[in-house]
């Protein structure tokens, strides 16, 4: 008897801490109203669409699970075997009525569920048409390349799109590297933007598509949801949902030559550090394998959207970027130039360059007065 009231009383304390901790996890900011990478708060019609789709299954699967506990709660104190009782457990197989039972409601459920699954799968793989945003999305090993279809910006993991129009993304990987080896040509990626959609694979030698659609102007974060790599954790990206006059206004500054195109290579010393080699400096132009720098100081956040775009992160990671994000064995990264004699004073030279000579509005940081 003592056996079985230890028994108990563990099973309890069992309980009560597997409650806590479900309890207390549900307390982080994960689902709070400053997360801008939450599922449950769509933004846009299609995430909306998702979540319409998975609420009602959600309580088909807690009536399924309580009905499924609450059974075999019955099962196991009804029929239990009572001390000083002998007895044969009573045989159910060949019970046609049971074995019927218990193979086709489960797949009632399933086909009833089925319905409106198949619809919005099939609704979610139509392609916007009209007035429609194209975007061809290139997955690098590790950061966003947006290419503009139509009016032929180019950025890096960060995408301004228009309030209340549809974004059309193709996906796709990169183009084969060399020399070899080569390490960033078969990797997948997974794109997700969970406040506007769900994800979808970026699969190499592949184009997959997805659309986008935000209700209101607002800045939508996302990441790689496929582990691709020593920095997956770090490919970051943000959508900026925009007025239709901001976005236009966005667009004309993005195709603007702000500072000439010679200009640029020429301050970030290309001749000694061959930056051209994986950047590009021509507005419009993909870099080899590094984000186009001509309008770099224009967006929020550098480096897979893992740092700030500031003063202080910038010149580190010019000085030396392996340092602050894991590389592997990538052949083609940004390398450490401190190891090849660059000096703290000329990376924060290059950093006050880029800030001031890439932006639309300059807003020279003061560290870089007299620089």
């Amino acid at each position: 008897m003592l056996d079985r009231t230890h028994r108990f009383r563990r099973a309890g304390t069992t309980a009560a801490i597997a409650i806590a901790v479900v309890t207390l996890a549900s307390c982080g900011d994960s689902t709070g109203p400053d997360n801008k990478q939450n599922a449950l708060r769509p933004q846009g019609k299609y995430a909306r669409q998702i979540l319409h789709l998975t609420e009602p299954f959600f309580w088909i699967a807690v009536i399924v699970g309580l009905g499924v506990i609450a059974g075999t709660f019955y099962v196991a104190l009804r029929f239990r075997e009572k001390p000083g009782e002998e007895r044969a457990v009573k045989q159910v197989h060949g019970n046609s009525v049971l074995e019927i039972s218990w193979t086709v409601i489960p797949a009632l459920i399933l086909a009833v569920m089925a319905v409106p699954t198949v619809a919005t799968i099939f609704s979610l793989a139509k392609k916007p048409t009209g007035n429609v945003v194209n975007v061809t999305v290139t997955a690098r090993q590790w950061w966003w390349q947006f290419s503009y279809t139509d009016n032929g910006v180019e950025t890096a993991n960060e995408m301004h799109i228009p309030v209340g129009v549809p974004v059309s993304l193709t996906l796709q990987g990169p183009p084969k590297c060399s020399p070899a080896p080569c390490y960033n040509n078969g990797v997948i990626h997974s794109f997700w933007i969970p406040a506007l959609n769900g994800k979808k694979d970026v699969v190499p030698g592949r184009k997959q598509f997805l659309k986008l659609e935000a209700d209101k102007p607002g800045v939508y974060l996302g990441q790689c949801a496929e582990y691709c790599g020593l920095a997956h954790a770090d490919m970051h990206m943000r959508v900026v949902a925009q007025t239709q006059p901001d976005y236009d206004a966005w667009v004309k500054s993005q195709k603007a030559i702000v500072t000439p195109e010679g200009a640029l290579e020429l301050g970030v010393n290309n001749t000694t550090y061959q930056c051209a080699s994986c950047h590009s400096f021509k507005v419009g132009t993909p870099g080899a394998v590094a984000p186009n720098l001509t309008h770099l100081a224009d967006r929020t956040a550098f480096a897979g959207d893992k740092y700030l775009l500031n003063y202080d992160n910038l010149w580190r990671w010019i000085y030396d970027a392996p340092s602050r994000k894991p590389m592997g064995k990538l052949v083609q990264h940004m390398p450490n130039f401190s190891a090849v004699n660059m000096s703290q004073a000329e990376a924060q030279k290059i950093a006050c360059f880029l800030l001031t000579k890439t932006a639309t509005n300059p807003n020279p940081p003061s560290e870089c007065a007299g620089k």
